[in-house]
């Protein structure tokens, strides 16, 4: 098994989304494994997102790789970034009730990128609107 990956002083183990693959991506021993050699955040796909991840499971992972002082990071990235502003909330209450506490939302919107109103439905949802607008409001150079 390889190990971590460093990306901007991060130590990040990354899944696939088992496209192309007869067998299941979420390998609860492997997330274990990663945290073990001092991954400093572990991503899983977001419930829904890939066959067979479902909330529940992914409490389960999450919980261990967190005993072990990772962060953890679900990925909104197969396509469902496209989706309606429902899809987009029911998956991140679905992930935050998991323990979820990084969020990626994909790219596969218009013109390279995820919907801006399903940026704005994620951020509202996981951390209501109040953060969401001072976040939106602030200067990127405070």
């Amino acid at each position: 098994m390889p190990g971590p990956i460093r990306i901007f002083g991060c130590y990040l183990s990354l899944f696939s989304h088992n496209a192309g693959t007869a067998g299941s991506v979420f390998d609860l021993h492997a997330f274990s494994r990663f945290a073990e050699v001092g991954a400093d955040v572990i991503l899983f796909p977001a419930p829904g997102t890939v066959p067979g991840v479902r909330e529940e499971t992914l409490a389960h992972a999450i919980e261990n790789v967190k005993n072990k002082g990772a962060l953890t990071l679900a990925a909104i990235g197969t396509s469902q970034e496209g989706a309606d502003e429902e899809t987009i909330r029911a998956i991140a209450l679905s992930s935050k009730r998991a323990g979820v506490y990084i969020f990626h939302i994909g790219d596969a919107g218009y013109s390279g990128m995820a919907l801006p109103e399903n940026i704005q439905t994620l951020s509202i949802t996981v951390r209501g609107k109040r953060h969401t607008y001072i976040r939106m409001a602030a200067s990127a150079l405070r």
